[in-house]
C-alpha cells in the first residue's frame, strides 16, 4: 500500500469523479484508476461503485476513508517531526494564485525565499479562488493567494492583504462617469463586465445582488482584471472591479458602487499547522506584503 494510492483514493472520494480527481492530483485518469484498482486488489474489496456516472464509496470504501485520511496526516506529521529534529527545512511547496491576478509582492516573496532555501522545490498553481481554497483545505496546495467576499474561510489561517469596496469602471464619456457614487440597483440596469464566479470580487457583487433580490445582467466575463477594464473602455458594458484594480486604468473613470455591504478581500490562506517549509516562507510573504489588516487562525 502506497501513500499516493491513499491520496488518489481520497481525491476520488471527495470529487465523486475519477476525471476531476485526476485533474486535482495532476496525473492522468488512467493512472488514478490503475492505482485505485491496485489498492482495491490489495485490500480485497472494491472501494467505489462504478455503475453510475458518480463514483460512490462502497461500504468498504466508507470504512477505509477515515483511515486513509489519518494515514496521510500522520505521514505528513512524521516528516515535519523529522525535519524539526534535524533542524532542516526542505521539500516541496505548492503555492496557489488566483488566475489573472499578478501580485508582484508574492513573486518577490517567492524569489527571496528561493534565494534562502534553494533546495525547496516551488510549484505555482493558478485557478479561481474557490478551487484554490479547496486545494488548500485538501492539502494539495500549501498556501494560496485568493479573493473572498466579506471574511476568510473559517477553517483556514489567513493574512489579509487588501480589504476594498467595489467600483464601476466606465469610459470618460459614459453617462455615469460624473457621479460621486453609483447605487447598486442603478448599475443593474446596464450590461456588466465582471470577473468569473469563484473570485472574491464577483462573490461580493453577487452577494449584494442576492441581498437586493436582483439578478445582474452579466454581458461579458473575463478572467483577468485588465481584460475586464479593456472591454469596458470599448463601450461593451460597465466593469465591476476593486478600487486598487481600477486605479491601474487611469484612462477610465472609477465610480464607487454603493449598496455592497461585503468588502472584497485579497488574502493569503493556509492550514493552521504549516509545514517547516511553509513556516519558512511566511516571513518572506509578511515582509513583502507588509502588516496584515487582519490575520486570523
Amino acid at each position: 500500500m502506497e501513500l499516493r494510492q491513499l491520496e488518489y483514493f481520497i481525491a476520488v472520494a471527495e470529487e465523486a469523479n475519477f476525471t476531476r480527481a485526476a485533474e486535482r492530483v495532476r496525473i492522468s485518469q488512467s493512472g488514478v484508476s490503475a492505482q485505485i484498482r491496485a489498492l482495491e486488489k490489495e485490500l480485497g474489496s472494491p472501494l467505489f461503485d462504478r455503475s453510475g456516472r458518480v463514483a460512490r464509496l462502497t461500504t468498504a470504501g466508507k470504512a477505509a476513508f477515515p483511515f486513509a485520511q489519518a494515514a496521510l496526516e500522520n505521514a505528513q506529521a512524521m516528516r515535519e517531526v523529522i525535519d524539526a529534529v534535524n533542524g532542516l527545512v526542505r521539500g516541496h511547496l505548492t503555492v496557489g494564485m488566483v488566475r489573472g491576478c499578478e501580485v508582484k509582492p508574492l513573486f518577490a516573496a517567492l524569489a527571496s525565499f528561493h534565494d534562502e532555501y534553494p533546495a525547496i522545490e516551488l510549484e505555482l498553481v493558478e485557478d479561481d479562488s474557490d478551487s484554490l481554497i479547496k486545494r488548500v483545505l485538501a492539502g494539495f496546495s500549501d498556501i494560496a493567494l485568493v479573493g473572498v467576499a466579506g471574511e476568510l474561510p473559517s477553517q483556514l489561517t489567513g493574512h489579509v492583504i487588501a480589504r476594498e469596496g467595489l467600483v464601476a469602471l466606465v469610459p470618460p464619456g459614459h453617462p455615469q462617469a460624473g457621479k460621486k457614487d453609483l447605487p447598486l440597483l442603478e448599475i443593474l440596469s446596464y450590461a456588466l463586465i465582471t470577473l468569473p464566479e469563484g473570485t472574491g470580487i464577483r462573490a461580493a457583487f453577487d452577494e449584494a445582488c442576492l441581498a437586493a433580490g436582483k439578478f445582474p445582467d452579466v454581458a461579458l466575463v473575463a478572467s483577468a482584471p485588465t481584460a475586464v477594464a479593456e472591454l469596458a473602455s470599448r463601450g461593451l458594458g460597465i466593469a465591476v472591479l476593486s478600487e486598487s484594480m481600477a486605479s491601474l486604468h487611469p484612462g477610465l473613470v472609477a465610480v464607487p458602487i454603493s449598496g455592497v455591504e461585503l468588502p472584497a478581500l485579497l488574502a493569503l490562506v493556509w492550514r493552521d499547522r504549516p509545514s517547516p517549509a511553509l513556516a519558512a516562507l511566511l516571513p518572506h510573504c509578511r515582509r513583502e506584503f507588509g502588516e496584515s489588516r487582519t490575520e486570523v487562525g
